[in-house]
């Protein structure tokens, strides 16, 4: 059977973030991270579940998770016994030990992803999935990183709100009924990813953090770029109709 389009990226991304992950847990642990004071459960919650994501829509792009079929336990068991060795490896690593609070932070993300897509199809998955990354990441850090690395952290909040949009605006492409360049259009596809990040950035300020106002203009700007340049796309293809 051919594969779709989206299940060849799927898979391509899978391939890609597999690899890298399997890298960046099988060195030492860069200073930054140790500077930054970053969770290392947190991130191992996040890890797996945005490989589970990927690993279940590569398997099975167009169903959601059905506890019956074999092959949410197949993939349970392949991610579950990937991480046992990723831990077990980690042993041999300077600067690492195998600790079984990751493992259950891997388990526990697994768990959370299969869930979550026993409910959602591709599109909500994605979006859920993005959101509780750019969550998790925005506060895994004690430090604040808007002065340890200003760059990184401008870079990261322009391109995860724009990605975060871009799924959003997909989304309601596929499943609501306002149109490109209408009103009622624009406010939703400009308000919940707006709402979403004052909302994390607001339990930022819960957890202790200071509100970074720079933070927010760029995560914003990202956010009306994006609406506008799919607003100019659609009025470009009305003109050429």
């Amino acid at each position: 059977m051919a594969l779709s389009q989206r299940q060849r990226l799927t898979i391509g991304l899978l391939v890609f973030y597999w690899s890298a992950l399997f890298i960046l847990t099988h060195i030492p642990i860069p200073q930054l991270i140790r500077k930054a004071g970053v969770s290392d459960v947190i991130l191992h919650f996040v890890a797996y579940l945005i490989l589970v994501f990927l690993l279940w829509f590569a398997v099975s792009p167009e169903r959601k998770v059905i506890w019956r079929s074999a092959t949410v336990w197949w993939v349970l068991l392949v991610v579950a016994g990937y991480g046992i060795v990723d831990e077990l490896l980690q042993g041999c690593i300077s600067g690492r030990t195998c600790d079984v609070r990751d493992f259950v932070a891997n388990l526990v993300g697994i768990l959370t992803g299969l869930i979550l897509f026993s409910l959602l199809n591709f599109w909500p998955a994605l979006l859920v999935t993005m959101g509780i990354t750019i969550f998790t990441l925005t506060n895994v850090a004690r430090a604040d990183l808007t002065n340890l690395v200003p760059v990184t952290n401008a870079v990261f909040h322009f391109f995860a709100y724009g990605f975060f949009t871009v799924v959003w605006l997909r989304y309601i492409y596929l499943f609501l009924s306002p149109k490109p360049l209408e009103a009622k259009w624009i406010i939703i596809a400009l308000l919940p990813p707006t709402a979403f990040l004052i909302t994390v950035k607001l339990f930022s300020v819960v957890l202790g953090k200071e509100f970074v106002v720079q933070d927010v203009v760029i995560s914003f700007v990202a956010i009306a770029t994006t609406v506008f340049l799919v607003c100019l796309f659609g009025l470009v293809r009305r003109t050429h109709v």
